[in-house]
């Protein structure tokens, strides 16, 4: 993918991690990928992408614990999702 086509990309998946619909999903989602995106590969990118297609009360539930995750999202990013310190909210 060209740099060009992988910027649009992430300015896409940032957009959408931003826009959840709810301020809770919006903080948990957006800051989780403003802190970690530059790490991830591409299979770890599709996996957020995957990730941003389900409901924002299920995406809070899996981060909370007070859900099982499903099968296609347990793994190590969702681990590091559940640790909710990279959540900053501004005062």
């Amino acid at each position: 993918m060209t740099s060009d086509r992988h910027a649009a990309r992430l300015g896409r998946i940032k957009f959408r991690a931003w826009h959840r619909g709810t301020r809770e999903a919006d903080y948990m989602i957006g800051c989780f990928f403003d802190r970690f995106h530059t790490e991830w590969n591409e299979a770890e990118i599709a996996w957020f992408e995957a990730l941003l297609d389900e409901e924002d009360h299920d995406l809070l539930a899996w981060a909370l614990g007070t859900e099982p995750v499903p099968e296609r999202y347990v793994g190590a990013l969702m681990a590091r999702m559940q640790q909710l310190d990279y959540v900053d909210i501004p005062r």
